[in-house]
């Protein structure tokens, strides 16, 4: 993989890095885990505000864990890194998470979006929310980490 990036053009090496690959590698994995939550919830007769909002949690968990040992490797489990990284990442995904709920009412509601394209469209743009919080915000690299 590294001997690929290595021949690809300087700007697509900046944008193809195992950091950006890895995310979108696990932001589609986080993804099915909303869709597919999302969906059971649905077929278990839950309203989609209510299926957004389960599917929600359930992928800020999974997104959690894989983002910090996988894409950003902050490797550190002290409790105050914890506690910041855990506290930043449910704000800023509180943040997409109601983007994603807004998203889902004003296509459902108000644009006749069918229910399950509209989650489609709206995990798209909340992909690349979550990507920029967690680069400049949550798992930004310090000197001092490890």
């Amino acid at each position: 993989m590294e001997t690929l990036l290595h021949k690809l053009p300087e700007p697509l090496k900046k944008l193809l890095n195992r950091e950006t690959i890895s995310y979108l590698f696990f932001g589609v994995l986080t993804t099915l885990v909303n869709y597919i939550t999302y969906e059971l919830c649905k077929w278990f007769g839950i309203h989609y505000t209510a299926s957004t909002v389960i599917a929600w949690v359930l992928a800020v968990a999974f997104a959690y864990i894989t983002n910090k040992l996988y894409v950003f490797e902050s490797k550190s489990f002290e409790k105050s890194v914890l506690i910041k990284e855990i506290s930043a990442f449910v704000g800023c995904r509180l943040f997409s998470g109601l983007c994603d709920l807004g998203f889902m009412i004003l296509a459902v509601e108000f644009l006749s979006i069918h229910d399950s394209l509209a989650k489609l469209l709206s995990n798209i743009v909340v992909i690349i929310i979550n990507y920029i919080f967690s680069k400049l915000f949550i798992f930004k690299k310090s000197s001092t980490r490890k």
